[in-house]
């Protein structure tokens, strides 16, 4: 574990002492077991954008692509009756290749992530609402569907099982990132692409992939939320849900300017997010105010990036 790491445990620690002292309800069983399954939801994802976070990109279309895919999630299983399995491989699939999309305009024809992915934020979106009418998707009288609902949102031994899925997707990540070469080279790619070509890594296969297991994330966490909302609404649903993973990985320890961040960083970002939504509620704030205060927080982890940054050079010249 890293000092950073380290350091947002001990962050988590402090404010949680905090809330749970302002509303002891917020140890209760309910609310730790509700919290852990919107760990699992948020922590998927963010997972994803801070792998391309990493590699000095971004990927402001998670949100719009979660609508889109979530539409055609819910059609497949209500009104073309595809059988689950076969559905959720078509969702992965489909996440998968805007993945690959977006990691071959960004490498092949040299365009930014940021107009990459905003682009795609607007095209997915308003796909999503054309295909539906702007006309909100739900079950209905959908088949057979109780294996799956359990899959994506029951309980086994009582957690929840998006933060199970949440807990496997950390370790296989984990393994990847800080135990192989393809992370090794993540890390390269995001700290100085040019010395990384110049030393024969293929940094177009590296920023691909990483584009890739984003798509793939986006894909397996809007199974689980469609489960968890039940319907889809174009217009809304996913709205913002990039900014979460945006903070979620920044506070976790990932450079706006990449090569740095952890899998591990990452979860205990998105576990802070989640302890702060609670004492947002506990304080009486406005919800209206809770993209303020995501603001807020992605604005200090990026402050605070900045001065380590500083303090790096000042040693490293010093």
């Amino acid at each position: 574990m890293s000092r950073k790491d380290l350091g947002l445990a001990a962050l988590l620690i402090v404010i949680g002492a905090i809330t749970a002292v302002l509303n002891p309800l917020f140890l209760s069983t309910v609310n730790l077991l509700n919290m852990a399954n919107l760990i699992g939801l948020f922590g998927i994802f963010s997972i994803g954008q801070g792998l391309i976070i990493i590699t000095g990109g971004i990927d402001l279309s998670v949100g719009a692509m979660f609508a889109l895919l979530g539409v055609i999630f819910v059609d497949l299983l209500v009104n073309y009756e595809i059988f689950w399995p076969y559905a959720v491989l078509i969702v992965l699939g489909l996440g998968l290749l805007l993945g690959a999309l977006h990691g071959l305009l960004v490498t092949r024809l040299g365009m930014q992530p940021f107009v990459v992915t905003l682009c795609g934020l607007l095209i997915y979106r308003g796909a999503a609402r054309y295909y539906t009418q702007d006309g909100t998707m739900g079950f209905g009288y959908a088949g057979d569907l109780d294996m799956l609902t359990w899959l994506a949102s029951g309980r086994s031994f009582g957690i929840p099982h998006p933060f199970i899925a949440l807990i496997v997707v950390a370790v296989i990540v984990g393994v990847l990132l800080h135990r192989s070469v393809f992370g090794r080279y993540l890390y390269a790619v995001g700290r100085n692409e040019e010395a990384a070509r110049h030393s024969g890594i293929d940094t177009r296969a590296v920023v691909i992939g990483a584009y890739l297991l984003g798509g793939l994330l986006a894909g397996l966490s809007t199974v689980l939320l469609v489960f968890y909302t039940s319907s889809v609404s174009p217009s809304s649903f996913g709205n913002f849900y990039e900014l979460y993973a945006i903070a979620a990985a920044v506070l976790g320890g990932c450079s706006l300017r990449g090569g740095e961040g952890s899998v591990l960083g990452i979860v205990l970002g998105t576990v802070l997010l989640q302890i702060l939504q609670n004492l947002v509620n506990i304080l009486g704030i406005p919800s209206s105010l809770n993209f303020a205060v995501m603001g807020s927080v992605i604005l200090l982890g990026v402050l605070a990036d900045q001065q380590l940054g500083r303090r790096k050079a000042a040693l490293a010249t010093a």
